[in-house]
């Protein structure tokens, strides 16, 4: 009953963070909404009703783009046909889908981080173990069976996403090179060497007959992987690492303070390589996924610095990063719908999207606006997963 009551008290913050969030960001678009406010001086009632109707429908548009309709699921589920079950689930496993990417990227972020390092090039890296995943698909195609391909070309992306980021490691560890200025130089090099791959090698075969990773449902329309299984079980991995290994004591410890790691016997040189390293494989990863899924084809994430911002506001832990990204991706999913229901132009909806990350990262402030008594200090940035 006591775990119950610490699990609802711990939900507080973050639901009132959304309602804070969405409360702003409806202010918003009401003081946007020119097509009924344009009426305000003739009939104030009936702009202002207007705005504020355009608010609740978008928030429901919202909603069912990001979870669907509970009801018409139920209702799918009972009827058995696969059509109606997939048009039911669509907008939850579109969410999740969007969610993939951000999960292996942030928690590549997030080892790096733990380093005391800023990756700012997992874009680069992302693009660069796509197109690792390509090549090793097409290198492999009628030499090897088709069960072997698949999770060789997985493994080629990770290992070029890897040796991506390796380069800014042995940089910094070795002439102290920023990451910062290397990372993000990287990920221009990056862009042009897959424009230049793709249009001087034959990749006309159809990659999916190739190699191509499993979808969870099959069900007409959906899109959503055995990519998404892969970054949960990653997020496991990753969690077991950094808190229950001496490799991940090394990590903290060098990103806490190199003087002291020093001190302790460790090499803080080999740490930077190795997080960087780790970090890079991580995002590669996620592109090797993306570039054999449904989706398909070889393009960046697209995710820009979302990932460390998820990876922040979970501080850095593994599971606080997978509900960020989950509730990110169905954000974003929800926000398409909304344009499309009420035409609320999509930079608002981005608005009320970063007010809503912006306030599940700043609990104190959330605490402060509803008056709600302060947590104790405990806890610390080490709490495990």
């Amino acid at each position: 009953m006591k775990e119950s009551r610490d699990i609802l008290g711990r939900l507080v913050v973050p639901v009132l963070a959304l309602a804070t969030a969405f409360l702003l960001g409806g202010v918003v678009i009401v003081l946007t909404d020119f097509d009924h406010l344009k009426t305000i001086g003739t009939d104030p009632v009936g702009a202002v009703g207007g705005a504020i109707d355009t608010v609740i429908r978008g928030y429901g548009a919202m909603a069912s783009g990001a979870i669907g309709d509970p009801g018409r699921i139920l209702t799918a589920l009972q009827s058995g046909d696969d059509r109606d079950i997939a048009r039911a689930i669509r907008p939850i496993t579109e969410g999740l889908l969007s969610a993939t990417p951000l999960i292996f990227l942030g928690l590549g972020v997030s080892v790096a981080f733990r380093a005391g390092l800023f990756n700012l090039g997992s874009d680069g890296q992302f693009l660069i173990g796509g197109l690792g995943a390509v090549i090793g698909a097409n290198a492999l195609a009628g030499v090897a069976p088709p069960f072997v391909i698949l999770p060789a070309a997985l493994a080629m992306g990770t290992l070029f996403g890897a040796a991506y980021g390796f380069v800014p490691g042995l940089l910094k560890a070795r002439t102290g090179a920023h990451e910062v200025i290397t990372t993000l130089m990287l990920n221009t090099i990056a862009a042009q060497v897959v424009i230049y791959v793709t249009h001087s090698v034959d990749f006309s075969r159809n990659l999916r007959s190739i190699a191509s990773v499993p979808l969870l449902f099959d069900l007409p329309t959906i899109r959503l992987d055995w990519g998404f299984v892969a970054a949960l079980v990653i997020a496991g991995v990753v969690s077991f690492l950094v808190f229950r290994t001496g490799l991940g004591f090394e990590l903290r410890a060098t990103g806490f303070s190199r003087t002291v790691a020093r001190t302790a016997g460790m090499r803080p040189e080999r740490t930077t390589i190795l997080a960087m390293s780790l970090s890079g494989g991580l995002a590669g990863m996620g592109g090797a996924f993306l570039a054999l899924g449904p989706a398909g084809g070889l393009s960046g994430s697209g995710a820009g610095l979302v990932p460390l911002a998820l990876a922040l506001i979970a501080g850095l832990r593994p599971s606080g990063i997978v509900l960020a990204a989950v509730l990110y991706g169905a954000l974003s999913n929800g926000a398409k719908t909304t344009v499309i229901a009420t035409g609320v132009p999509l930079d608002i909806l981005v608005l009320v999207i970063a007010l809503a990350m912006m306030f599940v990262a700043a609990p104190g402030i959330v605490r402060s606006i509803w008056r709600l008594p302060v947590a104790d200090a405990a806890g610390g940035d080490d709490r495990r997963s």
